[in-house]
This record gives C-alpha cells, sequence and structure tokens, in this order.
C-alpha cells in the first residue's frame, strides 16, 4: 500500500467517525468511536467486497482507489444510495437504517455492481 492510500484510508476513517457523530446530535465523544462503519474500495473497475452484510445503521463508505472516476447507483425504486462522480481518493458515505437488500452499479461503467445487505 503506497504512503498516499495509507492517508486517504486514514481521511476516510475519520469522516466515517465524523459522519456517525453528525449523525446522531445526541452523540457523545465516546459513542463516535464505538460507531459501526464498513468500507467498499473501488479499485481495478470493481467494488470489493462485492457482497457485505451490515447491522442497521452502519455507516458505508465507498473510497475510490481507482485511477478512473466511478459512481455509486442504487438500482431498486427509491433506493438512498445515489453518488456523485468520485475521483481517485474521494469517498462517498451513506448510513443505511432500513434492513433489506441494496443492489447498486457505477452508472460511468455498468458492468461494475454490488450488493448490501442490512440486517
Amino acid at each position: 500500500m503506497t504512503p498516499r492510500r495509507i492517508v486517504l484510508r486514514a481521511v476516510a476513517i475519520g469522516a466515517l467517525l465524523a459522519f456517525g457523530a453528525a449523525a446522531d446530535p445526541a452523540a457523545t465523544p465516546e459513542s463516535a468511536e464505538h460507531a459501526r462503519a464498513a468500507q467498499v474500495v473501488i479499485d481495478n473497475f470493481a467494488f470489493a467486497p462485492n457482497v457485505l452484510t451490515v447491522p442497521a445503521g452502519t455507516v458505508l463508505t465507498w473510497l475510490n482507489e481507482d485511477d478512473a472516476p466511478h459512481t455509486v447507483i442504487g438500482t431498486d425504486a427509491g433506493s438512498p444510495i445515489k453518488s456523485q462522480p468520485l475521483d481517485t481518493g474521494e469517498a462517498y458515505s451513506i448510513a443505511l437504517t432500513k434492513p433489506g437488500t441494496y443492489r447498486y452499479f457505477c452508472s460511468l461503467h455498468p458492468h461494475m455492481t454490488g450488493t448490501v445487505i442490512v440486517e
């Protein structure tokens, strides 16, 4: 892993913790430390992991480590998953609070697909 990627991951983890605290007005620094977080890495024109199972309320982050821009777009009607194009090093985060199966793809490269299962 390059030093740049290490820094990008550290920034993404910090953003996850901050997002978790901001999403809950009653959050304290102690509860922010225990916020659930999960990450999907975009690299080599693929989402990894391709299928991810998380508890409801987990903050999910997609981090683009690829050399090309990508999006994360839910395929189901009314899906809350919808990112802007992410350049290299950029991330998109969302907390999914409703249990279900969320399928998504990259609208710039439709062969790229993934699934999040929220329990």
